[in-house]
């Protein structure tokens, strides 16, 4: 039998930290219910901050509708508010691309599907 000593540090927290907030998730469920294209990305659509970010802001851009985004490096802590979103979204990279409040993946998997038209159907349109 394992016994503490007195005066002993507490055993470590295993229970895994969230970086998810309430709002966060609020907001994010909001933004999803409200609009039919969200981008999660690295930077805004005129200002891409990384490459995969940049295909999938050029992407919805050439659906000519409009679409919301969430810059994660607009935020005080950006790192965590990378990790927030991977939480909510149970999808560990970004950019991410939500069509009609689904998740469909991340920038090559958008690309594919407007190439193929799957994302134009999905918006409703004759692809």
């Amino acid at each position: 039998m394992d016994i503490p000593m007195a005066g002993a540090p507490a055993a470590p927290n295993t229970a895994p930290a969230t970086a998810l907030t309430p709002e966060q998730k609020q907001e994010w469920d909001e933004l999803i219910a409200q609009n039919d294209l969200v981008l999660f990305m690295k930077g805004t659509p005129e200002q891409p901050q990384c490459g995969f970010s940049a295909r999938a802001a050029a992407v919805l851009q050439h659906l000519d509708k409009p679409f919301a985004h969430v810059n994660v490096f607009g935020t005080d802590d950006p790192m965590r508010t990378i990790q927030a979103v991977a939480e909510w979204a149970q999808f560990p990279t970004l950019p991410q691309v939500w069509v009609k409040g689904e998740l469909i993946g991340g920038s090559d998997i958008a690309l594919e599907m407007l190439e193929s038209g799957e994302l134009a159907e999905m918006l409703g349109e004759n692809a």
